[in-house]
């Protein structure tokens, strides 16, 4: 395949890679692909924790790196100390992201990387993502994208050379299920996280709870809407997501979009 051959190639020519990981698919694969190509001593895999994304990522993350034999290291990040995250504005990851890499290329300096490289695809061009305007103003690259390889590519390639995770489900930061605007806290993010864990154990592999002040929106594949529409199953998800502190749950008919707190904002952008 061309578009391998062609990221294989990119990185090659980087020699020493320190790679943003975070134990989704395309990093992964990313990770994985650097190893094979430079061998295990040119590549290092950063996993950075924070309030904003799930523990249990956290530990399945570090899991599978070790797995994979990588140079590993795990850091912390404080972006809900940073007004300008925590406000919420249409920007917010373009803050997030500005800190991550600050501290991914002073680790990458210190320990003599040459890139500091990221798992961003050629599909992510298409939404609206202020990360990677953060990530090319401090020289990250995004190999997979400069290969352009789509997402359905990754898992392809993936699933051909027996990564684990090659059909896991998109994860986001916590944040993203937030509206812009409404200040993001722990508290919040807390019952964001609980909410979507137990609907992840119990019933769905892919699912976001969309947070709304006191309304919980849960989006499911449109293929699942029928597990909603039990009555058994809907009234546990209501007593157990009031209990975590919402008072109206709800299921959103048009099922699960990724980046669909942005879809408002892209038609403004495409109406220009």
């Amino acid at each position: 395949m061309k578009k391998i051959e062609k990221l294989h190639s990119i990185l090659k020519k980087m020699e020493r890679v320190l790679v943003a990981y975070s134990g989704g698919v395309d990093s992964t694969f990313l990770l994985k692909t650097a190893i094979n190509v430079l061998g295990k001593d040119n590549v290092l895999a950063v996993i950075a924790s924070s309030e904003t994304y799930p523990s249990t990522e956290i530990a399945l993350a570090v899991k599978l790196a070790k797995k994979l034999g990588t140079n590993l290291l795990l850091i912390k990040t404080e972006e809900l100390s940073d007004p300008r995250f925590a406000g919420n504005p249409l920007e917010r990851c373009f803050y997030c992201k500005s800190e991550l890499f600050s501290k991914l290329k002073g680790i990458a300096k210190e320990k003599g990387f040459s890139y500091v490289v990221d798992g961003a695809n050629y599909d992510d061009r298409l939404d609206f993502r202020p990360g990677s305007r953060a990530g090319r103003k401090l020289g990250i690259r995004s190999p997979l994208k400069e290969a352009c390889i789509t997402k359905s590519e990754i898992r392809e390639n993936a699933k051909k050379i027996n990564l684990p995770n090659w059909n896991k489900p998109s994860m986001a930061c916590l944040a993203s299920r937030i509206p812009y605007g409404v200040k993001i806290d722990n508290v919040i993010l807390n019952k964001i996280g609980a909410a979507e864990a137990f609907l992840r154990k119990k019933y769905f592999k892919q699912v976001r709870v969309r947070h709304h002040a006191n309304i919980a929106r849960i989006e499911v594949p449109l293929a699942n809407l029928k597990i909603l529409l039990n009555p058994r199953i809907s009234k546990n998800i209501a007593e157990k997501l009031k209990k975590i502190g919402y008072t109206y749950i709800t299921f959103d008919l048009e099922g699960f979009r990724s980046g669909s707190m942005n879809l408002t904002h892209l038609k403004k952008i495409k109406n220009g």
